[in-house]
């Protein structure tokens, strides 16, 4: 009886520790993505049937005076915005019953409206979550402050990479690979992606410009979850300290947009790398990573899980962007198709493609749920 509680305590702790800042931070992501199609399909006189934040039954809703059925479901991991003439939540059309709505449904019909008007709407999901996250961000830098370090190395480590490549305290870092730096925290978040392939360093020792190439020495580290993951490192620290920055509110928005601009690159970066095989897979994270990292950050306070949010919706625009189809990308994808064969793709290719992507979806789930558990076991066991 006793070991039965202590399993029922575990799993409350377990739920309130990292369940709850999951469905928290992930249901503003859902919200902010779905308000974007949302705003514009509004915008351009389409007809809302329903607002979705979670899947499954409806836990609780009501109806606006448009129409709308505004709900929560009971499964808390994604939502979605239906219009009118759309077949299912996935937003695929289905064209029988476009084929019999009269002249009043056709006008506010998701199906009837511009090519160019379509596109703006499912656009609108993936383009809001950017435009969030710089909100976000330039909110943080002009309140709280960004962290700012000189990009001048102040010490060297001995036997290090940068020791082998000719590095000195003193080399003010321009750029890494034609890249621009502007903070040590961009170096060494540059050095930290690298697979091992050598960086090009454009620095100015002495007044002089210098180009140097430098390879990052492969190291394990422990992330907030404990897991091992491999990173590049020069072996190199900066001359000063970490200073906080306040900036005034248009320099705050263009540090918020580089740094959306250097997450998104990053991130498609790293991506490209898992793809061809130079680095593993071991960065991907599904529901269960993401919740455990939800909850890590929760507890370090506001501020960190504000940038972690931001962060988080920068990834889900750049997925949602991806030309699957069943994903916002696809449905761009399928746009571009129309646009250039000036007729629309056929039923039968727009069934298959969404079959298509529904599977790849589904096995990507899959992977990263498997990956995510096989994680947590290895991790508990202390192997």
């Amino acid at each position: 009886m006793a070991f039965v509680a202590g399993l029922v305590q575990t799993f409350i702790d377990k739920l309130y520790h990292y369940g709850l800042p999951f469905v928290v931070v992930l249901s503003i992501l859902v919200f902010v993505h779905e308000f974007g199609h949302f705003w514009v399909a509004r915008r351009c006189g389409v007809k809302i049937e329903t607002f979705s934040i979670g899947f499954g039954g409806e836990i609780f809703g009501w109806t606006d005076r448009l129409g709308t059925r505004w709900r929560i479901g009971w499964l808390p991991v994604g939502g979605f915005v239906k219009m009118f003439g759309d077949a299912d939540a996935s937003s695929k059309p289905d064209p029988q019953a476009a084929s019999q709505m009269s002249e009043d449904e056709r006008r506010v019909a998701f199906a009837y409206k511009a090519l160019w008007q379509k596109a703006l709407i499912v656009g609108a999901g993936p383009g809001i979550n950017f435009l969030f996250a710089i909100l976000v961000m330039t909110g943080l830098f002009a309140t709280v402050g960004q962290p700012f370090t000189p990009p001048v190395i102040g010490k060297i480590q001995p036997g290090s990479a940068a020791e082998h490549a000719g590095l000195q305290p003193g080399d003010l870092i321009q750029s890494v690979d034609g890249v621009e730096v502007h903070r040590f925290e961009e170096l060494r978040h540059v050095s930290m992606l690298d697979t091992g392939e050598p960086l090009t360093l454009s620095l100015i020792r002495y007044g002089h410009p210098m180009t140097l190439k430098a390879t990052p020495e492969i190291v394990d580290e422990r992330d907030l979850l404990g897991n091992n993951q491999k990173i590049g490192r020069l072996g190199m620290l900066p001359s000063g300290d970490v200073v906080i920055r306040h900036e005034d509110p248009l320099t705050a928005v263009w540090q918020a947009s580089r740094e959306t601009w250097t997450i998104t690159a990053t991130s498609l970066e790293t991506l490209g790398q898992m793809i061809i095989g130079r680095r593993s897979t071991d960065d991907l994270s599904g529901p269960i990573g993401i919740g455990q990292l939800s909850g890590e950050v929760w507890k370090e306070g506001f501020v960190p899980v504000v940038h972690f949010i931001a962060l988080l919706s920068i990834n889900l625009g750049l997925i949602n962007l991806f030309p699957i189809p069943v994903l916002d990308g696809g449905h761009l994808l399928f746009y571009a198709i129309e646009a250039v064969r000036r007729r629309p793709v056929s039923e039968r290719a727009l069934a298959l493609g969404f079959r298509v992507g529904f599977a790849l979806i589904v096995s990507f789930f899959v992977f990263v749920m498997w990956h995510d558990l096989s994680r947590l076991i290895h991790v508990n066991s202390g192997t």
